[in-house]
């Protein structure tokens, strides 16, 4: 069973591609979007197939990378960087933490409430957020419609599979830099997968490797300077395309994610296929960005396998747009 009624099998049974919104407004089932393919037995079934060696490996990247103000507001969109303190509590007895971050900072997990699209219809100025939430509902303190507290009452958890691009550009000679314009295409992605035999299954989570970490650790203080004073960021990712959307949809990904700072490429090359709009906005679709995918492949490539079983546990908050991921893979 797909946890979603009438799901339409193929991108062409869309009656309409850029949205599927079949849960009531307000719903359970509208919250956890695409989440809802990761029923029972699909849990149970990744997890009998997928743990077997027990090697446990956590994708969450160091919240503090990005901190320094001189480049991290205008790398994250002038989100306001981490900020760690430890405090008595109980003088000479207790410590405590204060935290004071913006998820999307580091490893995050976009909600629906993060991005908007054009409604149907002719007007384009009207944008909607999925299932037809207004940001008016967004923003009014009593709605928790579409937050990421959905997602945090049940977990995400099923089938991970990773496409390492990043070893695949260093066997083909293809110099990567992640905060460049730089686009990884649907091909690339299917040599990828024929190549590591991976056969994608309903409701998977689908992991793509770019290289943030590695182009980030690359640079000078200079470098990540100069970069923060570029008039637009540029962010490696994805192709946006016709293409990737039908791949996206005809495999029923629960989930998709990267170390890149946005999944696709950005800005994007083919706006009218914005990867943001039609898989959060209109088919609910989680996206999560810059993951620590590092040691992910290492444990692959030292397995000989490219899947995985992976556990997220998203904060409970209820109106929430965004959140860290907490999450791990285990083999």
């Amino acid at each position: 069973m797909s946890g979603i009624p009438n799901l339409p099998e193929t991108f062409d049974d869309l009656p309409d591609k850029q949205r599927f919104w079949p849960g009531a407004a307000g719903s359970e089932e509208e919250g956890l979007g695409m989440l809802r393919l990761l029923t029972p037995e699909v849990v149970a079934q990744a997890a009998r197939t997928e743990i077997q060696t027990g090697d446990r490996v956590c994708l969450n990247w160091d919240m503090e990378k990005l901190s320094p103000p001189a480049y991290a507001p205008h790398l994250g969109f002038n989100r306001k960087p981490f900020e760690h303190k430890v405090k008595w509590v109980a003088e000479g007895v207790a410590f405590d933490d204060e935290y004071h971050f913006n998820p999307q900072q580091s490893s995050q997990w976009d909600g629906f409430r993060h991005h908007n699209a054009p409604a149907p219809g002719a007007d384009q100025s009207l944008r909607l957020f999925y299932g037809g939430t207004t940001s008016a509902e967004i923003l009014d303190e009593t709605s928790p419609r579409i937050g990421i507290g959905f997602w945090a009452k049940k977990g995400i958890a099923g089938r991970g599979v990773l496409i390492d691009y990043v070893s695949y550009a260093a066997k083909k000679g293809i110099s990567i830099n992640a905060l460049s314009r730089q686009m990884i295409s649907l091909d690339e992605v299917l040599e990828i997968a024929r190549e590591c035999n991976i056969t994608f299954q309903k409701g998977d989570i689908f992991f793509l490797r770019v290289g943030l970490p590695a182009t980030w650790e690359g640079m000078s203080e200079q470098q990540r300077v100069a970069y923060s004073q570029q008039s637009t960021p540029m962010h490696a990712g994805i192709e946006q395309s016709e293409r990737v959307l039908r791949f996206i949809w005809d495999n029923h990904f629960a989930a998709v994610a990267s170390d890149a700072v946005s999944f696709e490429v950005y800005p994007a090359l083919q706006p009218e296929f914005d990867l943001h709009h039609y898989l959060l906005a209109g088919w609910g679709v989680p996206i999560g960005e810059m993951f620590d995918l590092d040691e992910l492949a290492d444990t692959c490539r030292r397995l000989g396998r490219w899947s995985f079983f992976v556990s997220s546990s998203p904060l409970n908050c209820k109106r929430g747009v965004s959140s860290p991921p907490n999450c791990m893979a285990i083999f």
